[in-house]
């Protein structure tokens, strides 16, 4: 096993990784002023992972929606379901697939023993047969139809449609209903085998536990496993979109609008440098301290349902402003005006200022949740980075690092999808 420390002075935090032989990533954070207990174990594997090859061999392709259906079905086993064990001892406990991820998280404020070893026991020992599969495919096709009814869920998924010719970032994280019907037992064992390795996976554990104690207990629950290499098939992405509007009609009051700029991707994915420069550039654009934001609510064409998102992950990127408005295309010509006089005349450095120091408190605030603090280490396993990088980061970040990240916001490259009053 490989230890490291790594240690904070501005947040006087202190995290341990250790790497067990087996390639197991294991992040614990010891908070021992705090009665509860947060731990999450994940793999890097998400939606998108719908074709690849396993230690140099034979490209596989898989329905979309099987990771989503997976992490459904890794609670059964055949002692039991693994919620109503969490019953028994008190703790949440839930589950989330995304894009790139599939996490299996508890938090408690007692029994944390007890608690980690339903997380290791259910997460490693996969239950699958084709009568509990036939079942699970009625009850997840009836959770797609209801997002496809659902306005904010379906007002970003069109916009990803429109943006992306190939990427798999366009299908929704559960799939459609004929896509999850070819799913089977023996589909579910062969991408739990290949995803579900420990050399692809990680534990995060924060708050009142003793770290030497529970590396101890997760190395001996641990499964011996070889490693596998797994190569996620290389998929080609235009950087042009599919098309620059989209809409869709169902029952809303008012309109919803999802706008994007489609970023071109360099590396597999955007640093964390970058993710936070871009994060305080839509702070700038239109956050609620910029001159745009009072703009727009002053003309009533936003409100506080307004938000803005730096959607990134592996081979995708893009910026998104989403929200609810009466006029969204007027919107996304305020937007597009402001990117330009900004390109032109540079930041405010005052406005620069003000969001730097926002978004350094914001930061440093995160140390006071183990919730927030397992979500970073998960970000790190996923991206391979120091959480605290994050504060060093925006202390030393400069206006004219972060006006270099206006040039990617193209509106040739942008899309708005609407969701209209029927």
């Amino acid at each position: 096993m490989n230890i490291q420390k790594f240690k904070s002075d501005t947040v006087n935090e202190e995290y341990t990784l250790a790497v067990l032989d087996n390639g197991l990533k294991v992040y614990i954070m010891e908070k021992a002023g705090f009665n509860s207990t947060y731990a999450v174990f994940g793999t890097k594997y998400g939606s998108i992972d719908t074709c690849f090859s396993v230690n140099n061999g034979e490209k596989v392709s898989v329905p979309e929606g099987i990771a989503h259906f997976l992490e459904h079905k890794l609670f059964e086993s055949e002692d039991g379901d693994a919620f109503t064990k969490y019953a028994k001892t008190g703790a949440y406990a839930n589950a989330f697939t995304s894009f790139d991820r599939t996490c299996y998280l508890f938090s408690c404020s007692n029994s944390f023993d007890e608690n980690m070893d339903i997380l290791l026991d259910f997460v490693q020992n996969p239950y699958f047969t084709e009568q509990t599969v036939q079942k699970e495919q009625g009850i997840i096709g009836q959770e797609i139809k209801m997002y496809d009814d659902s306005p904010n869920w379906c007002v970003l998924f069109n916009m990803l449609e429109a943006m992306y010719h190939n990427n798999p970032v366009k299908i929704d994280i559960a799939g459609t209903v004929d896509s999850i019907a070819k799913i089977d037992a023996n589909l579910l064992y062969k991408c739990y085998n290949t995803f579900y390795n420990p050399a692809n996976m990680f534990i995060c554990v924060v708050g009142n536990v003793n770290t030497e104690k529970t590396l101890v207990k997760i190395e001996k629950a641990i499964k011996p496993n070889e490693k596998v290499t797994i190569e996620r098939t290389a998929i080609y992405e235009p950087e042009s979109i599919v098309k620059g509007y989209i809409e869709k009609k169902l029952d809303v009051a008012m309109p919803l609008f999802c706008y994007g700029y489609k970023q071109p991707i360099v590396n597999d994915e955007p640093s964390l440098y970058d993710s936070i420069c871009m994060n305080l550039l839509l702070k700038v654009i239109v956050g609620e301290a910029s001159p745009l934001y009072k703009k727009l609510t002053d003309l009533e064409l936003i409100n506080d349902e307004f938000e803005t998102e730096y959607f990134t992950g592996r081979n995708y990127a893009a910026v998104l402003f989403e929200g609810e408005s009466k006029n969204p295309k007027a919107v996304t010509g305020h937007i597009n005006e402001e990117i330009v006089a900004l390109s032109q005349n540079g930041i405010n450095e005052a406005l620069f200022d003000s969001i730097k120091k926002e978004m350094y408190g914001s930061a440093i605030k995160r140390y006071n949740s183990i919730e927030n603090i397992a979500m970073l280490f998960i970000d790190s396993a996923i991206s391979n980075y120091n959480i605290f990088d994050e504060i060093d980061i925006i202390r030393n970040l400069k206006k004219e690092d972060v006006e270099k990240y206006l040039s990617v916001l193209s509106s040739e490259r942008s899309v708005l999808s609407v969701i209209l009053p029927r």
